[in-house]
């Protein structure tokens, strides 16, 4: 029998999945909280920096985009702040993408002590690094929200959408986590890899210039990036007031379900062999 709060090791259920995130509840706010704190420990500003850095971040990048290369998002009489605060909506969906991608291969790695307690449950540890990243993405929306409140008033109706649009964001990142904490044990440049992958990525995300504006041919190609319909969709309800093409949201959902599901049968038929080699 399985101790309290651990699903089998070999268990590869979807209902498995979700089940151990409801029955690790209380841990997993634990540690999300010890994530998030630790994060910050030490420093003079404290958590204060999970407010400082977008800005900074923000100020950085609207100042070489719109003022050095002059990129506009072709809305007429379009002020400096509204191209930031539409950067900053894509930029929010990029963060958190690429801080538990980056994250993902070294989740094993770094907490070796659980790998040696069979009653710890390792499929959560992906969980925590995604509480983390939501935690920073809820911080930089209330800051994109006070801004835009600031400058032009309530968003549009579209903008309570903006949970449902995260939700296949959350199952592709959860995925992507399980199967690269995974290959992080295994196989050690993993890191390195995706650390050169998310950079790439911020360039071949339509973050900093409108899609429309790039030939026919690399359209198609970086329509193949999950990242550019999720940036499309979040300033779609956030920004301009409309709502995604539901049948195409729809499938992404059902694909990003996939990979989460497979990812943690990948996770669960691997992590037997974790202590091994650690």
């Amino acid at each position: 029998m399985a101790a309290p709060g651990l699903i089998p090791s070999g268990s590869i259920s979807p209902g498995a999945m979700l089940g151990s995130l409801w029955t690790n509840r209380t841990l997993l706010k634990l540690l999300i909280g010890r994530e998030i704190v630790g994060r910050y420990k030490g420093s003079v500003m404290g958590l204060m920096w999970s407010l400082f850095y977008p800005l900074l971040m923000l100020a950085v990048y609207t100042f070489v985009f719109s003022v050095v290369f002059q990129a506009r998002w072709g809305v007429t009489d379009e002020s400096k702040t509204q191209f930031a605060l539409v950067l900053f909506a894509g930029l929010m969906v990029y963060v958190l993408f690429s801080e538990c991608l980056n994250r993902a291969p070294t989740l094993i790695l770094s907490n070796v002590n659980y790998v040696k307690k069979v009653v710890f449950p390792l499929e959560i540890l992906p969980w925590v690094s995604l509480g983390a990243a939501l935690f920073h993405l809820g911080v930089s929306f209330i800051v994109w929200l006070g801004a835009f409140l600031v400058l032009f008033g309530v968003p549009p109706a579209t903008a309570l959408l903006f949970p449902v649009i995260l939700a296949p964001l959350l199952m592709l990142v959860m995925g992507a986590s399980w199967l690269l904490a995974s290959l992080g044990v295994y196989v050690r440049d993993v890191t390195q890899i995706i650390s050169v992958l998310t950079s790439t990525l911020l360039f071949l995300t339509p973050i900093f210039y409108p899609i429309e504006i790039l030939p026919k041919d690399f359209q198609f190609w970086l329509m193949l990036n999950p990242l550019t319909h999720l940036v499309g969709w979040v300033r779609d309800v956030l920004i301009w007031g409309r709502t995604p093409d539901w049948a195409l949201f729809g499938w992404f959902t059902f694909a990003s379900l996939a990979v989460m599901w497979l990812s943690f049968v990948w996770f669960q038929k691997t992590r037997k062999g974790f202590a091994d080699v650690l």
